[in-house]
């Protein structure tokens, strides 16, 4: 029984600094026992101090104590070492890379299961009994298992830093709050974190909030997806069906003209046959009556002569003209023509009904959130170029046509129908539609920042950007206004040598943003947008004034 007991107990026969059964073990004055080679070790490492401590219990003890072997001690722990107990913990317990191990352990070190911040030291569970039990550590911190707990040391003082200083933000120890931070905002570190802690729940709270909305967008997404591509399906199978029917009824015609001629063909050489069988029989008819004459003309007896010419003379009605019977044959050119001209006609329809279509195709899209920041709106950005053919002749296009600038004398444009005369303006290339961003650099007195559809008038007053309802301009000077259908609206706003310019064209969004270190919304329209959008600049006549559409990465 006593040995059963002491194979229970065995955890109790362990030596706390090497974790492994008793070796000569020894008793030291506070009553706590070790192997004598390790508590050897460990008060000579303290021989410095001239100070000796229990490792348990820190007690300490001057001078140093003499070590004794534990007869008793050892006589127990050689029998439970004969039982075969192993006292020592698994290898899962021990601390390997990237572990915070015990600082104790001496002969191979175990995970660390708490860290103190007052003692600035890592225990694993065994070496952390002592901060259980002994009112020494009562008021020892504990906290999970820490690499940092250096961080916590003033480096100058070589003190803990429980002090916060406001006017530095940093932690700093007491020592340096009556040295260089002497006369600062400070508090303790622990108000500090209190305080903290209730703008960390506010922080929380917030982001739990977005993640809810954020939640809440993805379902409606992951709704409009799979909406979107039922309607992407059927849009392609009703598609298919109607130009299937298209080809059904094209592929009918085509039989249906084929057979058409086929038939007529038929009709017509079967009556030129006809005809044609006719003729040769009354070609014989006439070959045998001229031979009766032929005949009759050779003949000497005069009598006979006058007595036979009367019948042989006599010729048919139906022989006298035979070539008025025949018609002249018409043709087939007339139907291929016909074809063709029907072929024209189609492809000219579907040629231009096919802007229509890919225009509507390119307009649709899934539910997307409105872009927020810089970086969301570059999603969108577009290349565009300015188109030669609309400058107005006092206005220099750089060689990539992406800047214009004002000259004050003519260039040399060739005469174009699309070209401003009067007003000092120019328009894109490209027509815009779906999602589109794009940004402009200007200098000088003042530039208009504009987008209006391409079937605008090119001459008179109503040219101009802003006069009507196909023009949507952003006037930029030394602030801002906005102008459509002859309105003009101040807008206030920062100042800025780069203007941004958002274009949804399906939701009818056009925003104009003033762009700095920070991006400022500084007028939006809502409307709806029935043609392209093409982008384009007015320059009000100061030799110099430029507009450029930047290039974005």
């Amino acid at each position: 029984m006593a040995q059963q007991g002491i194979q229970l107990d065995g955890a109790k026969f362990c030596c706390s600094i090497c974790l492994d059964l008793l070796k000569n073990p020894v008793t030291i004055p506070c009553g706590h026992s070790y192997c004598m080679s390790c508590i050897k070790s460990c008060w000579d490492e303290e021989d410095q101090k001239k100070i000796h401590s229990c490792p348990q219990c820190r007690q300490t003890f001057m001078p140093r104590p003499v070590l004794v072997k534990n007869t008793m001690l050892a006589e127990l722990v050689e029998e439970l070492r004969k039982t075969g107990h192993q006292a020592a913990p698994p290898d899962r317990c021990y601390a390997g890379p990237g572990d915070v191990a015990c600082d104790f352990c001496t002969v191979r070190k175990l995970k660390a299961f708490k860290s103190c911040l007052v003692c600035l030291a890592s225990y694993c569970e065994q070496h952390l009994q002592p901060h259980y039990e002994s009112s020494t550590f009562e008021k020892h911190k504990l906290v999970d298992p820490s690499k940092k707990l250096q961080e916590n040391i003033c480096s100058r003082h070589d003190e803990v830093m429980k002090v916060f200083c406001h006017t530095d933000q940093q932690c700093i120890c007491y020592l340096c709050s009556m040295d260089e931070h002497k006369g600062h905002d400070t508090v303790s570190a622990a108000a500090e974190r209190t305080d903290r802690q209730k703008e960390l729940g506010v922080s929380r709270q917030k982001i739990q909030q977005r993640i809810q909305h954020r939640e809440k967008d993805v379902k409606v997404l992951q709704r409009e997806v799979k909406a979107f591509s039922r309607s992407a399906d059927k849009a392609v199978e009703d598609s298919e069906k109607i130009f299937t029917e298209l080809v059904r009824f094209i592929e009918k015609r085509r039989s249906d003209v084929k057979e058409q001629i086929r038939s007529r063909q038929k009709a017509e050489v079967s009556h030129a046959k006809e005809l044609q069988e006719k003729l040769k029989q009354e070609i014989a008819e006439l070959r045998r009556k001229d031979a009766e004459l032929e005949q009759l003309s050779h003949m000497e007896d005069h009598i006979h002569f006058l007595h036979s010419y009367p019948s042989l003379s006599r010729l048919s009605e139906s022989t006298d003209s035979p070539s008025t019977n025949i018609r002249p044959l018409r043709y087939f050119e007339d139907v291929t023509a016909a074809v063709s001209e029907a072929r024209d006609k189609l492809q000219g329809i579907l040629t231009e009904e096919w802007p229509k279509i890919s225009l509507t195709v390119a307009e649709v899209d899934v539910l997307l959130p409105h872009p927020k920041t810089r970086a969301e709106f570059l999603q969108y950005s577009r290349q565009i170029t300015l188109d030669p053919n609309t400058a107005n002749t006092y206005l220099s296009l750089s060689k990539g046509y992406s800047k214009t600038t004002f000259m004050g004398k003519e260039q040399l444009y060739a005469s174009h129908p699309d070209r401003f005369v009067q007003r000092l303006q120019v328009l894109s290339r490209e027509g815009l539609t779906g999602r589109c961003y794009w940004e402009v650099e200007w200098k000088g007195t003042q530039v208009s920042v504009a987008v209006s559809y391409k079937d605008i008038s090119r001459t008179g007053n109503e040219c101009q950007f802003g006069r009507n309802d196909k023009y949507w301009a952003l006037d930029c000077y030394n602030s801002y206004d906005f102008r459509h259908n002859n309105i003009t609206t101040p807008i206030p706003g920062p100042r800025s040598s780069r203007v941004g310019v958002y274009l949804d064209h399906r939701a009818g969004i056009l925003s104009f943003y003033s762009i700095s270190e920070t991006m400022t919304l500084l007028h939006r329209v809502q409307t709806t947008f029935t043609q392209p959008l093409h982008p384009g600049f007015w320059l009000p006549g100061c030799i110099g004034d430029t507009a450029e559409l930047c290039k974005l990465k």
